[in-house]
């Protein structure tokens, strides 16, 4: 595993076509935004486990609360990322 150091509003890119940019720091938690091409995933990974067990997302979400977001943090939360 490769482990980088950043900031905020520092990004990494990846293969030239995905930028993951930390937007924010708020005590130990870390806010990245993702772009990258419509064709590629981008999924936290509770979600892809979910996924990899066939479940839904709303399934998922359902049965974790524990990891939900607050509402503040939600709205970024799993929407599509732009390209």
């Amino acid at each position: 595993m490769l482990v980088l150091s950043r900031k905020k509003d520092e990004s990494i890119v990846i293969n030239n076509d995905i930028t993951i940019v930390v937007v924010e720091i708020r005590g130990d938690k870390v806010r990245l935004g993702v772009e990258a091409p419509k064709e590629v995933p981008v999924h936290r990974q509770e979600v892809f486990e979910a996924i990899a067990r066939g479940e839904t997302v709303a399934e998922s979400v359902d049965t974790d609360s524990s990891k939900r977001l607050s509402s503040d943090e939600s709205v970024a939360r799993d929407q599509p990322h732009s390209n």
